[in-house]
C-alpha cells in the first residue's frame, strides 16, 4: 500500500515537472507547445499510441531532458494521422502524405494532388462496394419474399 502511494506521488511529481518544462519553454513568438498528456486528452488516445506514431517517424517531438514537447505542427500532424486512419489510409500512405508537405510547406500543392487522387480512388471503391451491397440486398429481398409467400401458401 505504501509502495503504491509512493508510485502515485512520484507519477504526480513527474507530471508536474513535465507541465513545468512545457511552460518554461514556450516559444517567444507565441508558438504553442504541448505535453504528451495534452495531446492524449485532446484526441482521446493513449500515450502509447503517440509513441507508436513517433516510432514510425510520423511525429518528431522535441525533447527537454526526458520530456517530450510537441509543437503546433506536431499537433496538426497528429490530427491528420488520426483523420487519415479513420478513412482507411495505411501508415505508409500517411507518412508519404505528411512528408510531401516539406519543412516549410513547399510541397503543399503536391500534398493536395495526392489527397485528391487518394480520395477519388477511395470514393470509386466505396461506390463499387455500395453497388455490390445494393445488388446483394435486392437479391436477398427477392429470396425472402419468395420464401415468405411459400410459407404463407402452406399455412
Amino acid at each position: 500500500m505504501a509502495e503504491t502511494l509512493l508510485r502515485k506521488k512520484s507519477a504526480a511529481r513527474e507530471a508536474t515537472a513535465a507541465h513545468a518544462a512545457v511552460a518554461s519553454h514556450r516559444e517567444p513568438d507565441g508558438g504553442e507547445l504541448f505535453g504528451i498528456g495534452d495531446l492524449c486528452a485532446e484526441f482521446g488516445i493513449t500515450p502509447r499510441a503517440v509513441r507508436f506514431y513517433e516510432d514510425k517517424g510520423l511525429l518528431k517531438p522535441r525533447r527537454i531532458n526526458s520530456t517530450r514537447i510537441y509543437t503546433r505542427r506536431d499537433r496538426v500532424r497528429l490530427a491528420l494521422i488520426l483523420r487519415s486512419k479513420a478513412i482507411g489510409a495505411s501508415l505508409s500512405e500517411i507518412k508519404q502524405f505528411l512528408d510531401l508537405y516539406g519543412t516549410h510547406g513547399e510541397g503543399r500543392v503536391q500534398q493536395m494532388k495526392y489527397v485528391l487522387d487518394r480520395t477519388d480512388e477511395a470514393i470509386a471503391q466505396l461506390e463499387q462496394k455500395r453497388a455490390h451491397i445494393d445488388a446483394s440486398l435486392a437479391e436477398l429481398r427477392v429470396i425472402n419474399d419468395t420464401v415468405r409467400r411459400a410459407l404463407q401458401a402452406r399455412t
